[in-house]
């Protein structure tokens, strides 16, 4: 009877755990609603977005954003683009500039997209999720339309 109650319970753990498993799969650090937070993010050059709202859905092998706020002059804005951390570009609507995006994982809290334009990289944008899994920071370095050397740091806190 004790060996009988051991099975059953050893079979429940390795169920709860395989449970477990599958939903940390599912999504990741990335994945929720974060708000841009104005007072903890430096732009430069300027100026700087009013609001952002990132909504991500993200797991080992997808990444999908989508990003809606009011640009630094007043302006609405709207970024969209799913794609696969393989490196391969996919389409991305909304970055003046941008035409195609490509992400990769460099490890389970940070990923890097990168914004191209005609094939050519004009900007990266590294993203990295704090440990408490309440910040995003992301750190944007390339050039805007202008030509200007971008160097932004914006932080998002989880919703």
């Amino acid at each position: 009877m004790r060996m009988k109650r051991f099975g059953i319970l050893a079979t429940t753990l390795v169920l709860v755990a395989l449970a477990l498993s599958v939903a940390a799969r599912a999504a990741d650090q990335h994945s929720g609603t974060w708000k841009m937070n104005p007072a903890k993010s430096k732009y430069n050059p300027g100026p700087a977005a009013k609001s952002i709202t990132l909504k991500i859905e993200s797991d080992e092998n997808d990444f999908k954003i989508d990003s809606e706020g009011t640009g630094g002059d007043g302006n609405p804005t709207h970024i969209e683009f799913s794609a696969k951390f393989d490196g391969k570009d996919y389409p991305i609507t909304g970055v003046p500039g941008a035409d195609t995006v490509s992400v990769r994982r460099i490890d389970t809290q940070t990923m890097e997209a990168t914004q191209k334009r005609a094939g050519q990289a004009v900007m990266t944008v590294r993203s990295t999720v704090s440990k408490d899994g309440n910040t995003r920071t992301s750190i944007f370095k390339g050039k805007d339309t202008q030509g200007r050397d971008v160097n932004n740091v914006v932080v998002y806190d989880k919703q």
